[in-house]
């Protein structure tokens, strides 16, 4: 597993403003994992879920849905950095976010991340990283979004 940077203050976040984190560790898209988004999501487009009729599609097999690829954030960005010394940390929310490329089914997934901002907020810090997800063999990436996190102390 990779390690993450661990930051134990305020200080340490602001300090750390444009710093580079990662890679990740690989996870796989299976089928099931995308089958079970789409449950989840109520999303069951053929793309996503049909592996005969996306066979004859644009991409030759079915593909993760973007929104997919957007919710492993939580499971990579841990891996990352890590806030300690904390109260809470919740996510804020996401500022922007691009699918530059399809996520085959069975693809794998890394991420890397810059610690793009720190602003002050009640009793805590709110943090912005880019994070971007690459697909093992792909050429460029499957998702780049401004995660926001809060963190209180």
């Amino acid at each position: 597993m990779a390690e993450p940077r661990i930051f134990s203050s305020p200080g340490e976040l602001r300090a750390a403003v444009g710093e580079e984190f990662g890679p990740s560790d690989w996870l796989a898209v299976d089928q099931r994992r995308i089958d079970l988004f789409a449950e989840a999501t109520g999303d069951h487009q053929w793309i996503h879920v049909d592996p005969a009729r996306a066979a004859a599609g644009p991409f030759g097999t079915t593909i993760a849905h973007g929104y997919l690829t957007l919710s492993l954030l939580p499971a990579f960005l841990p891996q990352l950095l890590r806030v300690e010394n904390v109260r809470m940390g919740v996510n804020y929310g996401v500022n922007k976010v691009r699918f530059p490329a399809p996520v085959p089914a069975g693809s794998r997934l890394r991420a890397t991340a810059r610690l793009a901002g720190v602003t002050e907020v009640p009793g805590g810090l709110q943090v912005t990283a880019v994070v971007t997800v690459e697909r093992e063999g792909g050429d460029k990436p499957v998702c780049v979004a401004e995660a926001v996190s809060r963190y209180l102390w």
